[in-house]
C-alpha cells in the first residue's frame, strides 16, 4: 500500500497531483491546505472519499476505487491556537476515513491531519495529535491506522514520539527534511503515525510548487491487524 501526503501550500501544488499518483502508484493520496471547492472527484485513478467543509486550508483523502471502499468518514475540529481563532485557516483539522480492502474483506483506517502552525506551542500540536488518535478509534477499534500530514513539529520531535507511544502508536520520520521555506525552520514536518501496520519506507519526493515537499509511506497492514470484519461489526447494510 502506497500513501502520499501533501500539504499544498494554499492549494498551490494542487496541479501536481495527478502526476505524482500515477508516477509513484499511489493507492491514497491525503491532502493538506487543499482548496476543498476546487478539487476534482478523481485523481490519476483515485477517487475522493470525502473533504473538510469548514475549513479556508483543507483537508482532503483519496483512495483507488478498485481496491478499496470507503465505509465511513469522521471529519473533527481540534484545539484551537491563536493563530486559529483569529484567522480561522482550519476548523477541522484530522480527517479520518474507514476505508474496506475488497479482497481482504478487511478494513483500515487512513486520516489526513494538519496540526496547528509554529505560532502553536508544541504542547498544543501534541494535545491535538492525542485528540485525533484518540477519535481514530471512533472509526473502527482495533483496526490498523495510519495518520499522515503535516504536524508541524521540527524540535523535540524525540518528546513527540515518547508522548505518541504512550498511545500505542508509532512515530515515523521520512528520509529527509519536508519543509524548506525558512532557513531556520527547515526539518520534518511531515509525519505518520500508525498502529497495526508495517511501515516499510517514508520518502521524502522532490519539491514542487508547495513550501512542504510530499512524502511516499510505504506500509501494510500487520497480519495480525488484517482480520476480515463484517458488514454488521461496521454498520454497513
Amino acid at each position: 500500500m502506497k500513501v502520499i501526503s501533501y500539504n499544498l501550500r494554499k492549494h498551490r501544488a494542487a496541479t501536481e497531483l495527478r502526476e505524482l499518483v500515477e508516477r509513484h502508484g499511489a493507492d491514497l493520496l491525503c491532502l493538506q491546505e487543499a482548496d476543498t471547492t476546487d478539487i476534482p472527484d478523481a485523481i490519476g485513478g483515485l477517487v475522493l472519499a470525502d473533504s473538510t467543509q469548514r475549513n479556508r486550508l483543507g483537508l482532503a483523502v483519496y483512495y483507488r476505487e478498485n481496491t478499496y471502499r470507503a465505509v465511513d468518514v469522521r471529519a473533527i475540529a481540534l484545539k484551537k491556537s491563536l493563530h486559529d481563532r483569529v484567522l480561522k485557516p482550519a476548523e477541522e483539522r484530522m480527517l479520518g476515513v474507514r476505508l474496506r480492502d475488497i479482497d481482504a474483506g478487511s478494513d483500515i483506517v487512513i486520516a489526513s491531519f494538519h496540526a496547528a502552525p509554529l505560532t502553536a506551542l508544541n504542547s498544543l500540536r501534541r494535545h491535538q495529535i492525542r485528540t485525533a488518535l484518540a477519535e481514530l478509534d471512533l472509526l473502527g477499534e482495533g483496526l490498523p491506522k495510519l495518520m499522515v500530514g503535516d504536524y508541524n513539529y521540527p524540535v523535540f520531535k524525540e518528546r513527540l514520539g515518547q508522548h505518541v507511544r504512550d498511545q500505542g502508536y508509532e512515530l515515523n520520520l521520512s528520509d529527509s527534511r519536508t519543509y524548506t521555506r525558512y532557513r531556520f525552520f527547515r526539518g520534518h514536518y511531515d509525519f505518520a503515525t500508525s498502529v497495526g501496520f508495517t511501515i516499510d519506507t517514508v520518502r521524502t519526493l522532490p519539491q514542487g510548487l508547495s513550501d512542504h515537499l510530499p512524502i511516499l509511506v510505504t506500509a501494510e497492514p500487520t497480519p495480525a491487524s488484517g482480520a476480515a470484519s463484517t458488514d454488521a461489526a461496521s454498520g454497513v447494510a
